[in-house]
């Protein structure tokens, strides 16, 4: 069984010629060979776990081993749930966006930003519209004002082929 990406060896897979036991409370029991060991771990009806098989001489504790995969699971488990996934969503526009248009794209961004999730905000630039990127720089001047209150600009505008690309991010809410 895999436990936080390593192989654990138990009971009478240790095959080391000697071995350093510590019991289920943490004491150390010293250096003795495998055999007595497990001997002493079936008498307390536990298992005997190799967790240290780098050192010298390796080290194994006797412990519940069903247990102790159970708690490692719950503890994965439990951090999977804490973490915090961030997506980077796109808003594109074109150069000749009007008013109104531009104010719902500038509503979805702070949707967005206040869920926490990173945007990629593109101005994409059609047929003769590339001659004049200045228009874009300014939408997207007028853009990072508009979004000012919730997120800051983290990567500054930088053209991207026929489109002028610029990252925003959430403000930080510590």
């Amino acid at each position: 069984m895999t436990i936080s990406k390593q192989e654990l060896q138990i009971n009478e897979e240790i095959r080391d010629k000697e071995v350093l036991v510590i019991d289920a409370d943490g004491t150390k029991l010293g250096i003795m060979s495998p055999e007595d060991a497990l001997k002493m771990a079936f008498e307390q009806d536990l298992d005997l776990v190799k967790i240290a098989p780098q050192a010298t001489p390796p080290v194994c504790r006797i412990m519940d081993y069903g247990k102790y995969c159970f708690e490692q699971t719950k503890r994965e488990k439990e951090a999977r749930k804490n973490q915090k996934v961030v997506a980077i969503k796109e808003i594109r526009m074109f150069s000749t966006i009007d008013t109104h248009d531009f104010e719902t794209k500038v509503n979805q961004a702070m949707k967005f930003l206040q869920g926490g999730d990173k945007l990629k905000v593109s101005v994409r630039f059609r047929k003769r519209a590339i001659a004049h990127p200045q228009l874009g720089e300014e939408l997207l001047e007028r853009f990072k004002e508009a979004v000012s209150t919730v997120g800051t600009v983290e990567k500054p505008a930088k053209m991207e082929g026929r489109s002028l690309v610029m990252f925003v991010s959430p403000k930080s809410t510590k």
